[in-house]
């Protein structure tokens, strides 16, 4: 690979260029300073909300663009300002609703962009302790479904770690959107299963990124950690997953160090040849 040739640098965000504690290291900060110094782009792209991302993220970061809620939306990081949004209509959100109570299981509907912390959601009588803890979390915010809205920007259905067979069976059902998997950034066990409007994907807003700014495919570096990440890396022309990713995506992509062990900068100081 020709280092000279990479123009824009995509990462994945909790688990990969956090550590496990939520917080950016030194070592990881001063790769983003050098990507910014090079005039390399670079973005996070996260299953995060924008609130919930700024809980981790101050402004004054070095990145350019915030790919958020797993590519439903894409916001300049320093302007603060949001350039590429999608949302769910009213007869998809309907048809989804309907499908997951059959099922009888537990989700949440978010509000549209840029309000998508707020949601209203549906649980059944088992407990769900991931469930459970991510209403507590946005207590402020959640309310109980009692008719669907006529606006959405994604639907989160949290099933149990053993629940692959349902996700599946869902995800069939559901063939009209765009289903997402992705691990419980709070269990980190339980299955999130992820309906967004049909060509939403950490993949598909890069492109679409890319376009806007005439980048070319093969300029482009990609760096994850989970199964929302997928899209993206098949998308990137050169891709890598760190070590503490699930093993079926270590065999199908390059592996770097852990987010524990800074396996962001080690990627970025090999390709850049930054100083550590």
């Amino acid at each position: 690979m020709k280092k000279e040739k990479i123009k824009i640098v995509y990462t994945d965000l909790d688990r990969t260029l956090l550590r496990d504690d939520n917080t950016i290291s030194e070592r990881n900060l001063a790769a983003l300073r050098n990507l910014e110094e090079k005039g390399i782009i670079t973005v996070i792209a996260t299953g995060r909300n924008i609130f919930s991302t700024r809980k981790v993220l101050s402004v004054d970061l070095p990145f350019d663009y915030l790919m958020f809620s797993s590519g439903c939306g894409i916001m300049e990081w320093k302007s603060q300002k949001v350039i590429y949004e999608n949302h769910l209509e009213a007869w998809e959100i309907f048809r989804t609703m309907s499908i997951l109570l059959a099922y009888n299981v537990d989700f949440m509907i978010h509000d549209p962009i840029p309000d998508n912390h707020k949601f209203c959601y549906a649980r059944k009588k088992v407990k769900n302790f991931d469930f459970e803890k991510r209403i507590i979390m946005y207590k402020p915010y959640a309310v109980p479904l009692e008719e669907p809205p006529q606006k959405a920007s994604q639907f989160v259905c949290i099933l149990p770690p053993h629940g692959n067979a349902i996700f599946e069976e869902i995800k069939k059902e559901i063939d009209f959107l765009k289903v997402i998997r992705a691990t419980s950034p709070l269990d980190h066990e339980s299955i999130w299963l992820e309906v967004f409007p049909k060509n939403v994907s950490k993949g598909h807003s890069a492109r679409w990124l890319c376009e806007r700014l005439g980048i070319n495919q093969k300029h482009t570096l990609g760096i994850g950690n989970d199964f929302n990440d997928i899209d993206l890396l098949d998308w990137t022309a050169h891709s890598r997953v760190v070590a503490n990713s699930p093993q079926e995506m270590k065999e199908k992509y390059q592996v770097i160090a852990s987010n524990q062990e800074d396996g962001f900068a080690q990627c970025m100081e090999k390709q850049f040849s930054f100083d550590s």
